[in-house]
This record gives structure tokens, sequence and C-alpha cells, in this order.
């Protein structure tokens, strides 16, 4: 197969091929990526010239569980973006002056990207026949434009909306990598080879499952470890079954680390998913220790997606990865074209009866409503469920077997209406929301000292 071939050609171990790649650039690249392929192979190494050595016992463990809950304050959240800024300032001073032009000419668009069915990569049987279980046949853009590159076991920075196929893009890159290099001898008990980070425990538990679903013919030892759930249970599971691919939120994970407990010195594929939403919730700090205990960049596979690309963002991704195919996939559709949006300026006490006489006229089948804190969500629940209408709340201090029960609820579609943090609905997969609802909490001051509140309702098709 195509995939295959562009292996062989890269003769791997990957260290031994980018040492090849870095005097040959244009020869080692994947053919069907050759033409984005610029002279980047020179940037610095800047991810561990000051990081402890991979040995270091320096993380420091957290007092208690790191919360996934983005309501942490702005302080910490401007903390955390200084530390980044910081720490990655060397990387930026040796990176070649036209990076980001480059990373620009490299980007594949949608519409450049051919549509390959995954029949046409080299793709393990048992991997195959669990994606035609899905019944998928075709690959998404996202899919068809890391595949040929992260197959080939090059590096991959990702820009693609929620929802676009990108965990099945590495899980798919992970699961072939451990069929055709399998363990030569057993494997040690917590001690991955591949680790997937995520900002959320929803969004880790998603990418566990469908991790299992495309695993269900392959021996492979899938974890998952988030906070809030209960850490004996996990524990229990690290230290008795073997652990090929861990997927985790950082804070539990460096709890893990600091108890000895795994260990990601043989890691050689890290994921960074959401990479956005862990420098908007602070958790970059942590993320870095965790990369610190991870091989260096030249002996691992690094694939990191975010659904935005700033500066600081940029910066996290060229000092983590090594020389990457950088892959834009517009949305087919802005928003604006698949939603209706309302928008009404009324005084805070007016908002809740509002929504609640949209939800009962309207009548959608189903909705999101998002408000700011987790005081104003439960606020606005018990509201709406006085008033008649059936509906749960979704926020960082609902116990995590209710949330796991809320969200399976809303999607088999018991439950029509949830309210949730803006944190507990990002990156969760939700088919057939017609209308998103926006409830936006804070007030503002006026002119005349009234208080008025916004309120703004969009109201469109397809999931989110």
């Amino acid at each position: 197969g195509s995939t295959r071939a562009m292996r062989e050609d890269c003769n791997h171990p990957r260290r031994d091929q980018q040492a090849v790649s870095e005097q040959q650039p244009e020869e080692k690249k994947p053919e069907a990526q050759a033409a984005a392929v610029k002279a980047t192979e020179g940037k610095a190494d800047a991810e561990q010239a000051t990081a402890p050595p991979a040995d270091a016992e320096n993380v420091a463990a957290p007092d208690a569980e790191v919360s996934t809950d983005a309501e942490a304050s702005s302080d910490a959240q401007a903390s955390s973006d200084a530390d980044a800024a910081d720490a990655e300032t060397s990387a930026d001073a040796e990176a070649p002056a036209d990076a980001d032009a480059s990373a620009d000419a490299d980007a594949s668009g949608a519409e450049d990207v051919p549509v390959y069915a995954f029949s046409e990569f080299a793709l393990p049987k048992p991997l195959l026949d669990a994606i035609s279980d899905l019944e998928f046949t075709h690959c998404t853009p996202i899919q068809s434009a890391v595949l040929p590159s992260s197959l080939a076991d090059y590096d991959v920075t990702g820009q693609a909306q929620t929802g676009t196929g990108k965990t099945a893009a590495f899980l798919i890159t992970i699961l072939t990598r451990l069929w055709e290099e399998p363990d030569t001898e057993p494997r040690a008990t917590g001690n991955p080879r591949a680790l997937v980070l995520a900002p959320t425990r929803e969004l880790a538990l998603q990418i566990e499952s469908v991790a299992q679903d495309l695993a269900k013919y392959m021996d492979v030892g899938i974890q998952c470890v988030v906070g809030g759930m209960d850490f004996q249970k996990q524990l229990d599971k690290v230290t008795g079954e073997t652990m090929h691919l861990l997927i985790a939120t950082p804070g539990r994970l460096i709890d893990f680390i600091n108890r000895r407990k795994i260990r990601l010195r043989e890691v050689d594929m890290l994921v960074i998913d959401e990479a956005d939403r862990m420098l908007d919730m602070g958790f970059i700090p942590d993320v870095r220790k965790i990369v610190y205990q991870t091989p260096h960049k030249r002996q691992r596979q690094t694939l990191f997606f975010s659904a935005t690309f700033n500066d600081d963002v940029m910066r996290l991704a060229r000092s983590w990865t090594l020389a990457p195919e950088h892959v834009v996939i517009a949305p087919e559709t802005v928003a604006t074209e698949t939603v209706t949006q309302y928008f009404w300026l009324i005084s805070s006490d007016k908002k809740a009866r509002l929504l609640a006489d949209f939800l009962r006229q309207v009548k959608p089948p189903r909705a999101l409503v998002f408000a700011n804190r987790r005081d104003q969500t439960h606020r606005l629940q018990s509201y709406l469920s006085k008033a008649g209408i059936r509906c749960e709340s979704l926020a960082g201090d609902v116990p995590q077997r209710k949330r796991l029960s809320t969200l399976n609820r809303f999607k088999e579609g018991d439950i029509p209406y949830v309210v949730a943090t803006d944190v507990a609905g990002r990156g969760i997969h939700v088919d057939g929301v017609t209308p998103v609802s926006y409830t936006h909490l804070r007030a503002h001051e006026t002119m005349t000292g009234i208080s008025y509140a916004v309120f703004c309702l969009k109201i469109g098709g397809g999931g989110g």
C-alpha cells in the first residue's frame, strides 16, 4: 500500500530517519506531502535544553486533584500564559525567522486535500475491520491530510474544529504503529508506548471510547486516568494490567508519575489534543513537566492538535515537535451560513424567563444551554425544572458518575436539554443537536446606570 511504501522509504526507527532527513530533507519526506515541505529542519531543539533529565523526579505532586474545569481564575490563566511564553523564548530566539510563514505555506486547506478511502492505506486488517464495523469507508479532510505523514512517522501539527475526525486520525496512527512494531518482550505495568493528553475528563473518556472501538480486534492495552474518578480503581488497573496506550488529563497523570506508578521513558508516540484549551485552562506548566518525562522529541513522534493557533500555541508546537507537517482544515461552512442567530438586550431578571418561554414555544428536540459559572448553571437548571422543562446540569462540581450519566442520556435523547459550563461542552461530540443556546450571564452597566444582560440564541443544524 502507499503508506507502507512511504514508511519503507523512511527506514524506521524514526530517529534514524530524521538524522538522514536533516541532511536530505526533500528526499525523505512522504511523496504526497513533498510539495508542502519547507526547509525548517534546522530549527533549535529547545524543548529539553533546559529540561531536567528523563529520570529526574522533580515533578511537584499536586496537593489535590487538578480540576479539569475551566472556571479557573483569570490570575491562574494569566500566570500559565506567562510561564508558557517565558519557557519557550529560547525556542523562538533560535527558530527560523520565517517559521510562521513556512507553517502557513505548508498548511493544507480542505480544498487541497484529496479524500482517501481507509482501504488505500496499509492499515492492519484488524483495524480496517473495526473501521468497517463503525461503517466508515472514507477519511474526513483532517484524516486525509494527517495520515500520509503521521503513518510515515513524521510529526504533525493540525488545526481543525472539534468533530472533524482528528481523534480517529491520531488513534489510527497509534494503533498501526503498535501493530506493526509490537513489543519483543512483556511490557512492564505502568509503562505506556503511546500517550494522549486531553484537557478535560469528558474528552479523555470519549477518546478512550473511540480507541476501544478501533482496537476491538487488536490485543492492545488501553487505559485512561483522569481526575474526579475513583483513584484506587485506576491505580489497581495501572498496576495490574498491561498499558500500551494511555489517555490522561494532566493533573491526574502527574499524580501517578509522582507516585512512581507510571513511567513515560518508553513513550514513542505523544499526542497533545486541544492545546489551545490546555493553555486557556492553565495546564501548560503541568503539560511541560509531563513532556519532559518522555524521551526527547528526536526519539518520539509528536502529534499536536489545536482548534486555534495563536502565537503562544505556535511556540509550544515548535518547542515540542520536530519539523512537523502543518495541516489546517478550514470549516466547510462558517457559522453564519448554517446558524440563525437571535440577540436580545434585556434586564437580568427577565433572561431566564425568556429562555423558558422560548423552549416551551419552539420546543427544539435537543438543546445545549451554556452559562459562565457553575452556580449560574445550577440556578438556571433549577429554574427551568421548576418551570416544567426537563433538563440537567453539567459542570465541574457535579459528581463524575452523574456527569457521565447525563452525557449518555443526552446523547441517547432521554434528556432534551442540558445546561452546562463552556468547558463541559468543549470537545464533546453529540449528534443531532438542532439548536445551540448560549447565555452570556454577565451584566453590563449602561450609561443610564441600569443593569442589562446579554442573551443570545444560536439556532442551526448539525452536532456539536
